[in-house]
């Protein structure tokens, strides 16, 4: 039975992930902050055959120790500060994390396994982040990186010392270059879910408006469940190559508030949207698409949920969710 270490195994990714791979009979173990974390609980509901470890990406010691505990075939490292909004307010601590526990990570593992990487295949979380201030349109694996912010420039380093080591340790070594992927598990800070858990709550009367920054902002949005699949993918090629991830649709905010005030039968939002200007980024990153051909071609793999789809998911499932919480306030 394969074995497979998943740092971020509390996030949307690592849950999505985390269930395809026992889904497919790995024994999973999970990388956590301490066995206090809130979000522990999550991972022990949603998919209890994982086994969690505590370790950390700003610890070398605490990630040798997984390593040596799991004896894993795969390392998916899901692991950093994925908010890139925040990055800007902790730039230092976002490097740290997201780029240097990059560079920690496959330390552990050159130590691990004696300077025989190649018997753990690893794959690295890239972002479409990267290429923020785009060269061209739409972005490929040969796009020249541009990042736009503190959390965009730690993933760049994560990116490059990714490809270092697989070129001078021959490690089994992938980046998958994701574009923005979504679902009812994301965050509330992420714009997609603050979106449609703002439409579902005005929907059930329990606010009125939504703050956010720059509505004409467009973005590659796939779903979460999909992209995944691309990451496993990866680590099951002959030999190790960087990939693109996406669905070579582009859309933007505004389009985003059609489709998620629709599914609740508002079709002028105007009035329950407010442009703040708190939420527009230092440098704003205005456009990003990407072409998922080479991840199509070598690795079979092909996005299945639409941009509708996506958003109207969400909704739904934000209905539930503030319906049940508007339900439990009210018996208390």
């Amino acid at each position: 039975m394969p074995r497979a270490l998943v740092t971020g195994i509390t996030g949307q990714d690592g849950l999505y992930l985390g269930e395809l791979l026992v889904a497919k009979g790995y024994d999973v173990y999970g990388v956590v902050r301490g066995q206090n974390n809130p979000k522990v609980h999550t991972v022990e509901r949603l998919i209890p055959s994982v086994e969690l470890l505590e370790g950390d990406l700003t610890d070398l010691p605490s990630l040798i120790s997984a390593i040596e505990i799991a004896q894993p075939d795969e390392i998916y490292n899901l692991g950093a500060l994925s908010f890139f909004g925040l990055s800007w307010r902790q730039a230092e601590l976002t490097a740290d994390v997201t780029g240097m526990g990059v560079l920690r990570i496959l330390e552990a593992i050159r130590i691990a396994t004696q300077n025989n990487m190649d018997r753990i295949r690893f794959y690295q979380a890239s972002s479409s982040e990267m290429f923020g201030k785009v060269r061209e349109s739409p972005q490929t694996e040969q796009t020249p990186f541009h990042p736009r912010s503190p959390y965009g420039a730690a993933k760049t380093f994560g990116h490059y010392i990714t490809v270092n080591y697989r070129e001078s340790y021959n490690a089994f070594a992938c980046s998958g270059m994701l574009f923005n992927h979504e679902s009812p598990r994301r965050g509330h800070e992420f714009v997609t879910r603050k979106i449609t858990r703002s439409v579902a709550r005005i929907a059930l009367g329990l606010q009125e408006s939504v703050a956010l920054g720059n509505l004409d902002s467009q973005r590659d949005w796939g779903f979460a469940g999909d992209y995944v699949d691309a990451m496993w993918r990866m680590l099951q090629a002959d030999e190790p190559e960087d990939f693109v991830v996406a669905t070579g649709e582009t859309h933007s905010i505004s389009e985003l508030l059609d489709i998620a005030f629709a599914r609740i039968g508002v079709d002028d939002w105007s009035k329950h949207v407010v442009v703040d200007q708190r939420f527009v980024r230092p440098a704003e990153v205005d456009y990003l698409c990407g072409d998922a051909s080479k991840a199509r071609d070598e690795l079979g793999w092909k996005p299945t949920v639409s941009f509708n789809e996506l958003i109207e998911m969400m909704v739904d499932a934000d209905l539930v969710r503030e319906r049940r919480l508007s339900v439990q306030g009210d018996a208390n």
